[in-house]
Order: C-alpha cells, then sequence, then structure tokens
C-alpha cells in the first residue's frame, strides 16, 4: 500500500462536498501537471490520501481511500490526462496545518513543504504516520 495527498480548493470540492457526495465517493479529476498525473497512475486500489485544502485553510482535513485505479480524464480534451476515484474514510480529529507542518523538522524533507505547489504527491510511511498522530488518527 501507497499513501499520497490530493490538495483541492475547498471552493470548488470540499471535504463537505465529498462527504455529501454519492456514496461519499467522486472522480478526482481535472489534474493538468504530469508530475501530479503520474502519481494518479501509480496509485492502487487502497491506497489511502490526504485530503488538503489548498486557498486559505492549507491543512489536512481527512482521508480518502482509492477505489477505482486511473483512467482517462473526461474533461481533458488532449487524453494525455487520468482521473482516480476516491471514497471518504475519516475525518481528522484534528486537521494539521501547513503551519504546523512546516514548523515542525522532522518533515524538511515532506514534499509538500518542498515542492508545495503539486497538487498530488506521495507520502512517505514515517510522514504519514507522524501526520495522522497530530491529527489524532492513531489507526492509520
Amino acid at each position: 500500500m501507497k499513501y499520497w495527498l490530493l490538495k483541492t480548493e475547498p471552493e470548488d470540492w470540499s471535504w463537505k462536498n465529498q462527504l455529501n457526495s454519492k456514496n461519499q465517493s467522486t472522480e478526482w479529476n481535472g489534474v493538468r501537471n504530469y508530475q501530479a498525473s503520474n502519481s494518479l497512475k501509480s496509485m492502487k486500489k487502497n491506497d489511502l490520501c490526504f485530503f488538503y485544502h489548498t486557498s486559505k485553510e492549507k491543512r489536512i482535513v481527512g482521508i480518502v481511500k482509492v477505489i477505482k485505479e486511473h483512467f482517462k480524464d473526461k474533461s481533458d480534451k488532449t487524453n494525455k490526462f487520468v482521473s482516480v476515484i476516491v471514497h471518504a474514510e475519516d475525518e481528522l480529529t484534528k486537521p494539521v496545518t501547513l503551519k504546523e507542518i512546516k514548523n515542525n523538522d522532522f518533515f524538511k524533507e515532506l514534499v509538500l513543504v518542498k515542492q508545495n505547489r503539486l497538487s498530488v504527491m506521495e507520502i512517505n510511511i514515517k510522514y504519514w504516520k507522524k501526520i495522522c498522530k497530530i491529527g489524532k488518527m492513531n489507526q492509520y
């Protein structure tokens, strides 16, 4: 199993939208960066992803699970990019902010810190566990 982080503008698609969607599942589409798209292509069924609100919030608010591996993104007219389908798994007991992460030396090599514009990124298991601990999600 691998772990990921998916960024979304909460004005466009929020954690609340995810929870209120049919079966709490949605197509994760609209990714137009090749590096981020390659991450979507690497995702496997049952991989877990942090659900990250960008914009003014800049915080991890939930966890989603990949329930369908990559397929053609119907919103992409160039046919170069892919989507996955994710399902809401859990809301963090305590959201974890980017500021908290940046202020903790443990995370200095985390992609979210080093390449913060990337919308989809793999998260190393040691970072996943630490973020879950900070977010009071010890079952992950």
